[in-house]
């Protein structure tokens, strides 16, 4: 009995990587819904209850706590938007989804690399005073309740990069940085 049921066990695991190399993992994919799941009000934001999320907010746009909070720049919103698309670009396998101009909010969709799973990122530019600026970014699975620290492990790995290419706010490493107005 047992023989059989890893022959069956075998069987099913076969055919759905057979199903998966034939249709792809984005068709498989989407038959559980669209990849990109949609934007986010960061002011009213709830968290998800299954750890398959990361969040980088300002404290004060905020109402969920979120894993990191994201430096001030020494640049408008307008700068860091472009510097933060390029470092988005360089990013493997990543699709822009939507571009709000009005709101100054980009959403994209970056797919794992093996089995494709989609994660939806969005990111909102905000302009501080003195010419400078933040921004908000929450990135979360379509699948899974863990992600193994993923969403967050990008979204360090988006600002370490942008770091590198943006100067930040001196005043961004004062402890008093928080109470910063956020527009």
């Amino acid at each position: 009995m047992k023989v059989r049921g890893a022959i069956a066990a075998a069987a099913i695991a076969a055919a759905v990587s057979v199903a998966f190399a034939l249709i792809g993992p984005e068709r498989l994919w989407s038959t559980i819904g669209p990849a990109d799941l949609g934007p986010v009000t960061f002011e009213t934001l709830k968290r998800r209850e299954s750890a398959n999320d990361g969040l980088a907010c300002p404290p004060q746009l905020c109402e969920a706590k979120g894993d990191l909070e994201p430096p001030v720049f020494e640049v408008d919103a307008e700068v860091l938007r472009t510097a933060m698309a390029k470092v988005i670009a360089s990013e493997p396998r990543i699709t822009v989804v939507h571009i709000d101009d009005e709101a100054m909010t980009d959403r994209y969709v970056q797919r794992s690399a093996v089995f494709g799973f989609p994660d939806t990122i969005v990111v909102r530019y905000l302009d501080q005073p003195g010419s400078t600026s933040t921004m908000a970014i929450y990135s979360r699975s379509q699948l899974g309740n863990g992600d193994m620290g993923v969403n967050r492990a990008r979204i360090e790995r988006w600002l370490a990069k942008l770091r590198a290419i943006v100067p930040e706010d001196d005043f961004s490493a004062h402890p008093d940085h928080q109470n910063r107005r956020v527009r």
